[in-house]
């Protein structure tokens, strides 16, 4: 597909306080997401507006820097969502994810919305929202089948289990119940099963340490324990804030909670959508290790 580039956008990196945190957020705040109602502690980023398609862009990029999905030019879709531009270039780049475009179309079809990169359609994909409560069952269902039953092949008919079980048009749905089926998980490219499971998924974690252009960050790792998927206890790990100055998310501090994607911070959350980042997460997580027959994690795992 020909895309168009934007000609010049040049956009500093997140305004964040240099240096090492003198004092690290508590482990407490990253406690498993089942672990009832109470609210993590630490701090959140504010409701405001943005645009769909520079939200898109912030979650869309790590991977596509890889190579692993979308277009080849991943240089203008970095671009894009440090500057915040939103143009006919970032649309038809938009357009070129065979994996999560045709997921928004579903959405913004099955809610009446007209754009399917409205805010809060793509939001509702990446990390989730009241969106996905009205999503038909049947109708979903039949949309992966047209999608996904020819590639599947004969395991289809196991991929298709998990929807009359909850399954949602949701980033960890597509992660967890698509990926393991389809042969996305990296044995091609020299990459274990779990590393694209923990890698791929939309992960939450807070601002521990801010160094230059790396990010160290307090979350809970993607296990196995041959049985079902978990979580690890709290480790750091170090992402990357931005590149040559260009950074995918707003200012973010030590003590912030922020999302993660393949290496990179994404976006700064707020209490709302970190607390349904982690609701449709554990539910996609749910289903794959309690209500299916056959669990596409096991079966790449073993």
């Amino acid at each position: 597909m020909n895309v168009d580039r934007p000609d010049r956008l040049v956009a500093p990196a997140p305004a964040i306080a240099p240096g090492v945190a003198a004092t690290a957020p508590s482990l407490e705040a990253t406690s498993a997401p089942s672990d009832g109602p109470a609210a993590p502690g630490g701090r959140f980023a504010p409701d405001g507006p943005i645009a769909g398609a520079t939200l898109f862009a912030r979650y869309a990029y790590p991977p596509n820097e890889r190579g692993y999905c979308g277009p080849p030019d991943s240089a203008a879709m970095l671009q894009y969502g440090a500057a915040g531009v939103v143009d006919r270039g970032l649309i038809e780049l938009a357009k070129g994810f065979a994996g999560a475009w045709p997921y928004l179309e579903f959405i913004s079809a099955a809610t009446g919305i007209a754009d399917p990169l409205d805010r809060r359609v793509v939001e509702a994909y990446w990390l989730g929202n009241g969106l996905l409560d009205r999503i038909d069952m049947t109708r979903f269902g039949n949309s992966l089948m047209d999608r996904f039953r020819r590639r599947a092949g004969t395991s289809w008919g196991f991929m298709a289990e998990a929807i009359p079980e909850g399954a949602l048009p949701h980033h960890s749905f597509h992660v967890f119940g698509v990926y393991p089926w389809v042969g996305l998980l990296g044995a091609d490219r020299g990459d274990t099963p779990l590393h694209v499971l923990q890698n791929c998924r939309i992960r939450w974690g807070q601002v521990v340490a801010i160094r230059d252009e790396e990010v160290d960050v307090l979350s809970r790792p993607l296990t196995w324990d041959g049985t079902a998927v978990g979580f690890g206890e709290p480790a750091l790990e170090t992402a990357r804030g931005a590149s040559n100055g260009l950074g995918l998310a707003p200012a973010y501090a030590v003590g912030d909670w922020v999302s993660l994607h393949w290496g990179w911070v994404c976006d700064r959350l707020s209490r709302r959508q970190l607390t349904s980042l982690r609701h449709f997460s554990m539910l996609q997580i749910d289903i794959v290790n309690n209500r299916v027959v056959h669990p596409g994690p096991r079966a790449a795992l073993g």
